[in-house]
């Protein structure tokens, strides 16, 4: 053990404390900056890989209880910031400029809850520090303006030296881009494939994006041009299935998670919606409104992880319907806390992803 308190006896006794994810070292991985000593106090900058990482509070006591080893430490002063590692690039698929990683949530059918799952990690991701955008690609169902409070706002196209572009509308500190935005509210939409090509595209590639950490990508139910547009013209981070336990959701969710390994796009794991109802009068009580066990049952069978099960709260639709989802509007609801669960579950599989790739 080093014998005097300096930067680099810190180093040397924080070398054996290891990302849990990574499994390696965070000096080895420069997790640990701008070590300082001034009379007893140890300051440090510990850098995470995502600001909803899970095991935040975790990483930092391990540091802590490494360095009060070293002889005349007093206190102990950590600064927790993030740097999100950018995804890796395709050679035949183009990314998009400023954005590191693109993650898109899917379903099989309609009505399972897709859209308030999306809306929700975007939500969490944005709450915990991370520079977000979102993608409402459900051109036929554009509902992400209605649920993030953006049914009024209006967007501009601008010009720029790449050709017109797409300023997205803001709330929640998410930046969205949505069909919603561009038609009246009880237009139609009746396109064939080629144009839901194009629009997607558009939205891909001239929205004003900016520097992102992640960019969730609302997808509409189904395998069709929507799934198959993305997945083949940018990279993506991986896909989060939705379902609710019973069979017919199930039985879709699993033709639409082989269709995206087909695509060679990585799935990062199922999220089972509308797991169980809790009334509001008796929030003790649990009740399988549409079976039990499906998700995790269904996970196991097809080798991928069941990221979390959220339930059945009045509180979630409330929310969509006001425009404030429910992570932030009422955190400390048994949905809310899954939501905000799988959010950091599927931050740093994401995480991982890119920095063992």
């Amino acid at each position: 053990m080093p014998e005097t308190l300096d930067a680099q006896s810190v180093l040397e006794v924080l070398r054996p404390v290891q990302d849990p994810e990574l499994q390696k070292s965070l000096v080895e991985l420069n997790m640990i900056r701008n070590v300082a000593i001034d009379q007893g106090q140890v300051k440090f900058t510990l850098v995470l890989t995502t600001p909803a990482c899970p095991l935040r509070e975790f990483i930092v006591d391990e540091c802590k209880a490494a360095i009060k080893t070293l002889p005349g430490v007093e206190t102990i002063d950590v600064d927790v910031t993030a740097e999100t590692p950018q995804q890796k690039s395709l050679p035949d698929r183009q990314g998009i400029d400023g954005v590191r990683n693109i993650i898109a949530v899917s379903s099989g059918k309609g009505g399972v809850g897709k859209s308030t799952v999306a809306v929700n990690i975007a939500a969490a991701l944005s709450a915990a520090g991370a520079t977000v955008g979102l993608l409402d690609a459900d051109i036929y169902g554009p509902n992400a303006p209605i649920m993030l409070g953006l049914s009024d706002a209006k967007v501009m196209v601008q010009a720029s030296p790449q050709g017109d572009v797409l300023a997205p509308a803001f709330n929640h500190g998410i930046k969205v881009a949505s069909m919603g935005f561009l038609i009246d509210r009880d237009q139609p939409v009746v396109w064939r494939g080629p144009m839901l090509n194009g629009i997607i595209r558009q939205f891909l590639y001239q929205v004003q994006w900016g520097e992102l950490d992640y960019l969730i990508v609302d997808l509409p139910p189904g395998t069709g041009d929507a799934q198959l547009t993305l997945a083949q013209a940018v990279p993506m981070a991986g896909v989060v299935i939705v379902t609710t336990p019973q069979s017919v959701a199930l039985s879709d969710a699993r033709r639409g998670l082989k269709m995206f390994q087909q695509l060679n796009v990585p799935v990062i794991g199922i999220v089972e919606n509308m797991s169980y109802f809790i009334p509001p009068d008796l929030p003790d009580r649990q009740y399988d409104i549409f079976g039990s066990g499906g998700g995790e049952k269904t996970a196991q069978e097809l080798g991928v992880p069941l990221l979390g099960c959220v339930p059945l709260e009045p509180a979630v639709r409330e929310g969509g319907d006001r425009g404030i989802p429910i992570v932030l509007a009422a955190p400390e609801s048994a949905s809310a806390k899954a939501l905000t669960a799988i959010t950091q579950q599927v931050a740093a599989r994401v995480s991982v992803a890119a920095l063992s790739a």
